[in-house]
């Protein structure tokens, strides 16, 4: 009998929490790019959301392919006759693609001035952008092993957060802009309070779950994870904002701002523990 050595790894590494980082982002651009066809406050954000989100599609995707042991696998998602339709991912995939080429779309029509193409391609971005935070979401809710991530409330806390980091993208991005930044800072005080909200249930659920739940939350709250999780994403990220957007003083540019760079940096704390937390569990035994 040989010798063995057993290697206990996580299967996603933290290059996919970036990923749904940004991917959020992209998709909260994108409702924001489309909500300037209703909003006129939201007007002089049109083209500088949709360029940006698409910057940033580019760069998810990158980290998607960089992370795959053959890069060249990408192009599997091109070829209908590869897919297992039966798989989430797959469905991703072509979530992707799909709004990728609409954004091209949407780009061109913004470029050449053509209103109407543009509003109806403003919608389409938005709906399949829509299903950009749903399906990473859903990715992790059909991992039946996993706490925290099989809960039906997950594809739902991805789109909070997608609307909250897009919102405060799109705040920075209106700096000077008092009518916008007045939009965005609803849109942020709403969603932080949503995901706050979202968050407590997860803590809830998890601390008073079987031996495996139990231990999830631990890693969740505690250490390193519970400064990241409960510090960063949980009250700085997520409570803050919303206690300061909703005070009088959350009208005024500057809380505005600070709001918007907390969201951020709690949304993607909170991506990253959800992602990986679950995942150290199998690393203990």
């Amino acid at each position: 009998m040989g010798d063995y050595v057993w290697f206990h790894d996580v299967s996603w590494h933290a290059s996919y929490a970036v990923y749904f980082f940004v991917i959020g982002i992209v998709a909260g651009l994108s409702f924001i790019s489309y909500g300037s066809w209703r909003t006129p406050a939201l007007r002089p954000l049109r083209e500088k959301s949709a360029y940006a989100s698409f910057v940033l599609l580019a760069l998810g995707g990158l980290l998607l392919i960089a992370d795959l042991s053959q890069p060249l696998r990408f192009l599997n998602i091109l070829n209908p006759f590869y897919l297992k339709l039966s798989s989430p991912l797959a469905w991703g995939a072509l979530n992707i693609v799909a709004f990728t080429i609409a954004s091209v779309f949407y780009i061109l029509a913004l470029r050449n001035g053509d209103e109407k193409k543009g509003g109806l391609l403003a919608l389409i971005t938005a709906l399949l952008a829509l299903g950009l935070p749903v399906y990473t979401g859903f990715d992790l809710s059909v991992h039946q092993s996993r706490p925290v991530w099989n809960t039906p409330i997950m594809p739902v806390l991805f789109v909070a957060l997608a609307v909250a980091s897009g919102s405060a993208v799109g705040a920075l991005l209106a700096a000077g802009n008092a009518e916008a930044q007045k939009v965005l800072r609803e849109y942020m005080l709403w969603s932080a309070g949503a995901v706050a909200v979202m968050l407590v249930s997860i803590m809830g659920t998890t601390n008073y779950g079987g031996a495996a739940e139990e231990l999830t939350f631990a890693l969740m709250t505690t250490g390193t994870m519970g400064l990241l999780f409960v510090g960063v994403g949980f009250l700085a990220g997520s409570v803050a904002p919303a206690v300061l957007l909703f005070a009088p003083i959350g009208r005024t540019q500057g809380v505005v701002l600070v709001s918007a760079l907390l969201i951020l940096a709690g949304s993607a704390a909170l991506r990253y523990v959800l992602l990986m937390a679950p995942q150290q569990v199998q690393t203990l035994f």
